[in-house]
């Protein structure tokens, strides 16, 4: 019983360790796809747009992950690759997703993010990337 436990608890580490990467994914994505630098945008600047955007992808990222875990197969190590993987694809596809909107959309959505002012913008990007991840949940389960 106590080796079970502990095994559990080993698994768990890993896995955290797991969803914590893949949101330090997320990170740097926004990062990449908006100017400027999120750390300054957010912390520095208090920008809720930015900030906006940044919660609904590290959500999402944190929903596939642990939906990739709560269906996971038995196999630990099977389990963690589809982890992996199926994070991978959704940061890929929610990154997609901005560059889709930001074609549909006037101007760039980097810019309209990163101004100061609330911007709906702001709001649909981030329904954007939150229902991207809600497809990769669908797939996975």
């Amino acid at each position: 019983m106590l080796q079970d436990l502990l095994e559990g608890a080993g698994r768990s580490i890993v896995y955290g360790l797991v969803g914590i990467g893949l949101m330090a994914v997320g990170y740097i994505l926004i990062d990449l796809l908006t100017p400027g630098k999120l750390r300054d945008l957010i912390w520095a600047e208090r920008n809720q747009n930015a900030a906006l955007l940044l919660a609904s992808n590290q959500l999402g990222i944190a929903l596939i992950v642990f939906t990739a875990i709560f269906t996971s197969y038995d196999s630990f190590g099977r389990g963690l690759a589809s982890t992996v993987i199926f994070g991978l694809v959704g940061i890929a596809i929610m990154g997609l997703s901005f560059l889709v909107l930001d074609w549909m959309t006037p101007g760039k959505l980097g810019e309209v993010i990163c101004t100061p002012e609330r911007h709906g913008g702001a709001l649909v990007s981030s329904a954007t990337h939150f229902g991207a991840a809600l497809i990769i949940c669908a797939c996975i389960s």
